[in-house]
């Protein structure tokens, strides 16, 4: 897999964001040789299974230029860096509480050129500022997730869509969501057609800001 994979869905991007996606193979695989931070088999599918799979959310929710995006239990830098790439005017935070892997997000970033993703080595819960959206790949169940995040939602929004969160998870989420009045699942099939995604979604969940 190539960086051609995004390149199918996103014919759009511009000749630096070409460049910076198919340099982030080479980025990755570099850094994950001195800190493991992506699984052997999934370095081999790193297009499909994290570029193109943090890409999700852009099929979902496009961000407005300004707009803040806190990316919680980032790992590597997914989603944050790839949507970071693809919307170059939005300020992305990365959080993780692991410092190796956030050294990898910085060197990443750094070796990309790109200005708009900062990151935090804490737990998301030690962080103060509040954001337009808070993105994440499943790192904990939602009623979990909502309680770390809680109140770092900006009060007024940029967007159409309310603020919230845009969470990437797999498998059978009823239960888990079934107390969320407002949530809405998109099925990440309905935007990429590889099988992979067959039971992929980008749940959105609307939060109320707490000041």
């Amino acid at each position: 897999m190539t960086a051609e994979l995004v390149f199918k869905y996103f014919p759009n991007l511009s000749e630096l964001q070409q460049k910076r996606f198919i340099l982030l193979e080479e980025l990755y695989k570099d850094w994950n040789q001195k800190i493991n931070v992506v699984s052997r088999k999934d370095i081999d599918e790193l297009y499909l299974r994290h570029v193109l799979h943090s890409t999700g959310i852009a099929k979902v929710q496009q961000f407005n230029d300004g707009a803040s995006v806190l990316d919680v239990g980032t790992g590597g830098g997914f989603p944050g860096v790839p949507l970071a790439i693809l919307f170059p005017e939005v300020q992305f935070t990365l959080v993780d509480s692991i410092g190796k892997k956030i050294k990898v997000v910085e060197e990443v970033v750094q070796g990309l050129g790109i200005d708009n993703v900062r990151t935090i080595n804490a737990r998301v819960e030690e962080t103060k500022e509040q954001h337009d959206f808070i993105v994440s790949r499943a790192v904990a169940a939602m009623p979990t997730f909502v309680h770390w995040v809680k109140g770092r939602i900006k009060k007024d929004s940029l967007h159409e869509r309310r603020n919230g969160i845009l969470y990437l998870k797999g498998g059978d989420l009823s239960e888990e969501l079934e107390g969320y009045k407002s949530v809405e699942t998109y099925d990440l099939t309905d935007y990429f057609e590889e099988s992979f995604f067959e039971t992929k979604k980008v749940v959105y969940l609307p939060m109320k800001y707490k000041g």
